[in-house]
């Protein structure tokens, strides 16, 4: 590969990427929103009871701000082995390049945005519902709420604002 490869991290990845990383900024992109729109029936949840992970869903007019990480050059294939193992292990994601802004300039990044013909796609739950999942889901990564928690101190640290995950971080601690 040539050129610097980039990963962006909207979720799980700002606080747990997983791979070797040579360089990260906060990045922006545009069109696309962070939303807790995909059941988890693996690393959050199970087929029984699953919990809500976060995907990128397309929404004109919105934007999703989250990290671009330079992967460590040399690791480039290693990391693309690693993050399939990881994101696609239900097919609810779809492997795509996403152009996104940066303070630096414009980057390419790989990305992971829901498939909204999967039928793990729940777009447009209602935060409470959203709530109620993500108090009482646990999967084999853990309690789904640790995942909502880790995401949104992680979001607050970079300045990165999100006021559902904000919302849901708040109402899920009340409920448990």
């Amino acid at each position: 590969m040539s050129g610097q490869f980039w990963v962006f991290g909207y979720g799980s990845l700002i606080w747990d990427p997983g791979f070797a990383v040579a360089d990260r900024r906060i990045a922006r992109a545009q069109g696309w929103k962070r939303s807790f729109c995909m059941r988890s029936i693996h690393h959050r949840g199970t087929a029984a009871e699953p919990g809500l992970v976060l995907a990128l869903d397309q929404a004109e007019g919105e934007y999703c701000d989250g990290v671009a990480f330079a992967v460590q050059p040399g690791a480039e294939a290693a990391t693309i082995a690693a993050l399939r193992d990881r994101e696609l292990i239900s097919s609810a994601y779809l492997e795509t390049t996403l152009r996104l802004e940066t303070a630096d300039g414009q980057i390419d990044a790989l990305a992971y945005v829901i498939d909204r013909d999967h039928d793990q796609y729940c777009g447009g739950l209602a935060l409470e519902k959203q709530a109620g999942i993500i108090a009482g889901a646990s999967g084999g990564r853990g309690p789904n709420r640790d995942y909502l928690w880790a995401t949104t101190e992680h979001l607050t640290t970079l300045g990165i604002a999100d006021s559902d995950l904000d919302w849901l971080a708040r109402r899920v601690r009340a409920l448990t």
